[in-house]
């Protein structure tokens, strides 16, 4: 189909570039959506002004049809929204026919997992003969115990963690308090590491930080996500990891143990359950062979 340029398109798109001072690609991108939306109208003998809320579900359908991608399709009607929103503002049209059109889901990418078994040899990689090993092993035990966001993580301070009742109070995004339990492995590494290493890093600096960095300053993220790359290394994991693999594998490894969905949501802070439903499929090999191994007719 060729596109079909309207200078309405043009008026549109000089005035996002001064508003918004948008690339030299996305407005590229924005002229040739709505260029080929108004070719789709032209061939149907409806003008870009004329277009309403059915013609463009039309469209939609249309390029669902005709195997476009869920993403670009999303940035079409980003497009077609800003487009007759202006046309609303400037009084070229009286209704703007994207309202209640919502966007196609994009579907959201599966998060690696890591084997328990690789998760085994990670946190097994630090040397712990040193401070710097004794604390890189502790963070990485409570990060697995517990599915903490590496931000939670690194700015984690003494009075959020409870040894006596082995627990942990923290603050996740929108400031949301939650509380999860250490578990006894974890729990253990971290008495040890406070015991024997944490005053080392230190080195006499007052601080709450529960995990300094080797200056006994509050760590930052990137240097956690490079310690973290180090120890896959030495374990021989090929697969790149970050701090966020750990958090997919905690809740990976609970529901394949038999955790339940609204547990795992919990644990992880996550305001929606859909957010959590991604671990579903990483879980389903689980769920397959349990299934196989117990069911009569499996």
């Amino acid at each position: 189909m060729p596109v079909l340029d309207d200078p309405l398109i043009d008026h549109f798109l000089d005035a996002l570039w001064l508003e918004k001072g948008l690339s030299d690609n996305t407005r590229d991108a924005y002229r040739s959506d709505l260029a080929l939306f108004n070719a789709w109208l032209d061939e149907r003998g409806v003008r870009l002004v004329e277009a309403g809320r059915e013609m463009i579900l039309d469209h939609l359908a249309w390029r669902l049809a005709t195997n476009y991608k869920a993403r670009s399709t999303a940035r079409l009607l980003s497009g077609l929204r800003g487009f007759y929103r202006f046309l609303l503002r400037e009084g070229v049209i009286t209704v703007d026919p994207t309202l209640r059109v919502e966007l196609p889901k994009l579907g959201r990418p599966l998060p690696k997992a890591l084997s328990e078994a690789d998760v085994e040899a990670l946190l097994g990689a630090p040397d712990i003969g040193d401070a710097l090993g004794m604390r890189d092993r502790a963070m990485l035990e409570m990060l697995y115990a517990t599915g903490l966001r590496v931000t939670e993580l690194v700015s984690l301070s003494l009075e959020q963690i409870n040894t006596r009742q082995g627990v942990l109070r923290t603050f996740g995004k929108g400031n949301k308090e939650r509380l999860v339990p250490l578990g006894e492995e974890a729990l253990h590494w971290v008495t040890r590491y406070m015991r024997d290493a944490r005053e080392v890093l230190l080195a006499g600096k007052p601080s709450d930080v529960v995990f300094p960095s080797r200056r006994g300053d509050l760590m930052t993220r990137q240097t956690f996500w490079h310690r973290i790359k180090l120890h896959a290394r030495q374990a021989g994991i090929a697969a790149s990891i970050s701090p966020h693999t750990l958090r997919h594998a905690f809740a990976t490894h609970l529901l394949n143990h038999g955790a339940d969905l609204r547990t795992v949501q919990m644990l992880l802070g996550h305001s929606d359950l859909s957010t959590t439903q991604i671990y579903t499929h990483i879980a389903r090999a689980r769920l397959q062979e349990l299934h196989a191994q117990h069911h009569p007719r499996g």
